[in-house]
């Protein structure tokens, strides 16, 4: 049901006390060797974060054609700590975007076919009798990577869908009563289909407010479909991609965002945004603080990408959409008046004074 890179295994199990004492032991009297432990990467600033950005989104667009839009999306999520849910027609480039971010960052990239008969275990994995050993090992599953992509996530049940919630909001997947805590950066990329519906399970709102981000791909235009021919003619250009940066370098990148600043007008103008939403006519259901604290933190990611190290408005209201639209209900009679949640955040933003913010 998945198809990937290598499998790097179940976590590695606990060492006892006397084992790692004998082994430092051992290193001490020069028989022995440490394990190879990968050197900390050092703190990155706002003006390395963007570099760091221009180097990815060229890189992915060696193999992907017009959708820097998207690109610069995906990684504010990445960078975010979040996760990405594609809603768009098959054959748009959303597995080509998920492996190109992956190759592009040298980490482990592993898919997931969401079909009806999927079960939990098929994704997080599961415990195997050892006839051997008499004891019950631990195989991992797919979710045991860096970038998951789980195609066609509305096609699984509920309860495998379910599944990956802990992994999405902790970073951590529990089997057995055991937690094995999952390697960063830790991205899921999820795909849906929004024309066929037949036999498919939608994503309860619950569910939909784990998502950092929603957003589409679109369909490319006639010069960049061209474009795309010239490409495709002998090979696939993503099977040629080389790592242009490290996981780790993701990593404290994801660290660095956090520092960014945002003035007290800022979070202010964030926070009316949200509230507004939970007080529209036309709205059954507002964001969440989560939305409040994704919006946060997207604003910041967006900034450090540009180079700055403080948030501007402009950046809260570049990442709203993407944000916003999946965590809000729309009325029945506002369906009715064919209204969409962007017509309402549009007006919603309408109404609210943007601060003025000077450098």
């Amino acid at each position: 049901m998945s198809s990937s890179a290598p499998d790097p295994g179940p976590p590695a199990p606990p060492v006892s006390r006397g084992a790692r004492t004998s082994a430092n032991r051992a290193a001490a009297r020069g028989k022995g060797s440490a394990p190879d432990v990968a050197p900390p990467v050092a703190a990155l600033d706002v003006n390395q974060v963007a570099e760091l950005a221009k180097r990815v989104i060229g890189n992915v667009e060696l193999a992907i054609v017009g959708k820097r839009k998207q690109l610069i999306l995906s990684l504010v999520a990445w960078l975010s700590g979040g996760h990405i849910l594609l809603e768009d027609v098959p054959g748009v480039a959303k597995t080509m975007l998920a492996r190109a971010l992956a190759k592009s960052l040298g980490c482990q990239f592993k898919r997931v076919q969401c079909t009806p008969d999927l079960l939990p275990s098929d994704v997080t994995g599961t415990s195997i009798f050892n006839q051997k050993t008499s004891e019950f090992e631990f195989r991992a599953g797919p979710v045991f990577t860096q970038i998951l992509l789980a195609d066609e996530i509305n096609r699984a049940t509920p309860r495998t869908q379910a599944s990956l919630l802990e992994a999405m909001a902790e970073g951590r997947v529990t089997v057995d009563g055991k937690t094995y805590t999952l390697k960063p950066p830790f991205l899921v990329i999820a795909t849906q289909n929004p024309v066929d519906h037949e036999g498919t399970f939608p994503l309860p709102e619950a569910q939909l407010d784990r998502f950092l981000m929603r957003f589409s791909l679109g369909y490319p235009t006639v010069e960049e479909e061209l474009r795309m021919l010239d490409m495709l003619q002998r090979t696939h250009p993503v099977d040629s991609l080389e790592a242009v940066a490290t996981a780790e370098q993701l990593v404290a990148a994801q660290a660095a965002i956090r520092e960014v600043h945002v003035d007290p007008r800022v979070r202010h103008y964030l926070l009316q945004v949200v509230h507004q939403t939970r007080h529209s006519e036309h709205l059954a259901l507002g964001g969440s603080p989560r939305a409040t604290i994704a919006l946060f933190r997207c604003a910041q990611a967006m900034a450090a990408i540009r180079g700055r190290s403080f948030v501007l408005p402009d950046d809260v209201k570049k990442v709203i959409p993407p944000v916003m639209n999946h965590r809000l209900i729309l009325r029945p009679e506002s369906r009715l008046r064919k209204l969409t949640t962007e017509k309402v955040l549009d007006e919603v933003l309408g109404e609210i004074a943007v601060p003025t913010i000077h450098a």
